[in-house]
């Protein structure tokens, strides 16, 4: 009598993970060496400035870290940055999929369009629209303002928050164009038709069938942009340098000036372990919170 498959799943299981273990390793060790070097240096006391005095502080650059104000502000921009930037490029991601997968005169080209400023550096990113486009002189912006008889507003100065949540989403509402309307391709063209025959309108069709099959896709593009937009530097970097004062200082930006301005390496590791922790506390949050819409989506 042949083994049943249930019997002989662990025997054929047991190579795989023989040759998953060499990836699962290196893995491990390329994420938790770097983790428990931060953690070491976030309890001493090292400055570069001085490399001869070092030694154990404890949980010293966690009080400072924690006292600090320009640290609170960072977190807070950090978190304004991330909620604003998912906010609009889930939205504006979503409405172009859903325009982009129907058929129109110059669909090809209009796609290269509009998912081109994803390939663009963040650094170029920055530049462009310091440059090209938020210049209160020289910049598209302020031309059309001026056509319309506008006064023409400083940006980076002004709004520089806001300067740096168009310049993100810009840069990475393509990203969700491109996820979403992969899932949108995949959706059976036999239900769309069923719900018409039924009578259901636009909104009804989008909100009961068009939705939930993007459901795990959205949860992707949520949770991929989530981690991206925690790290977001390179564009504050070549923009706004954090400031003014702290208005855009977040979290990397802060990591940033306590390690290569203020050479305190012991605080700047503090701050990272605290990025670390927001990282997994978002994490968690976004799991449950679109797990829960899933779970409510598919009970309806």
């Amino acid at each position: 009598m042949s083994a049943s498959p249930t019997n002989a799943s662990p025997k054929r299981r047991a190579p795989t993970r023989r040759l998953m273990a060499p990836a699962v390793l290196f893995l491990l060790i390329w994420m938790i060496v770097p983790l428990a070097m931060t953690l070491y240096y976030s309890l001493q006391d090292y400055n570069l400035m001085m490399p001869d005095m070092r030694g154990f502080a404890g949980f010293l650059s966690y009080e400072l870290l924690f006292t600090d104000p320009v640290f609170w502000d960072a977190l807070l921009n950090t978190l304004l940055l991330v909620a604003t930037c998912l906010l609009i490029t889930v939205v504006a991601g979503l409405a172009l999929a859903l325009l982009f997968n129907r058929t129109f005169v110059g669909r090809g080209i209009a796609r290269t369009l509009a998912i081109s400023p994803f390939f663009v550096m963040p650094v170029v990113t920055g530049l462009i629209w310091k440059y090209m486009l938020l210049d209160p002189v020289y910049g598209l912006f302020s031309w059309v303002m001026r056509s319309m008889g506008f006064e023409p507003i400083e940006w980076l100065s002004s709004y520089p928050l806001l300067s740096v949540v168009m310049m993100i989403s810009w840069e990475w509402t393509p990203f969700a164009l491109l996820i979403l309307l992969t899932g949108l391709q995949s959706l059976p063209e036999d239900q769309l038709e069923a719900v018409r025959l039924d009578g259901a309108n636009r909104w009804q069709e989008f909100r009961h069938i068009v939705l939930p099959h993007l459901g795990q896709v959205l949860y992707v593009v949520v949770m991929l942009e989530s981690i991206f937009f925690l790290t977001s530097f390179a564009e504050i970097y070549a923009t706004t340098s954090g400031g003014p004062g702290t208005a855009t200082t977040n979290l990397p930006y802060y990591i940033y000036l306590g390690a290569f301005y203020q050479y305190d390496i012991g605080l700047s590791s503090a701050a990272a372990i605290g990025a670390v922790v927001l990282a997994n506390i978002c994490a968690i949050f976004l799991i449950r919170f679109v797990a829960g819409n899933l779970n409510a989506g598919s009970q309806r």
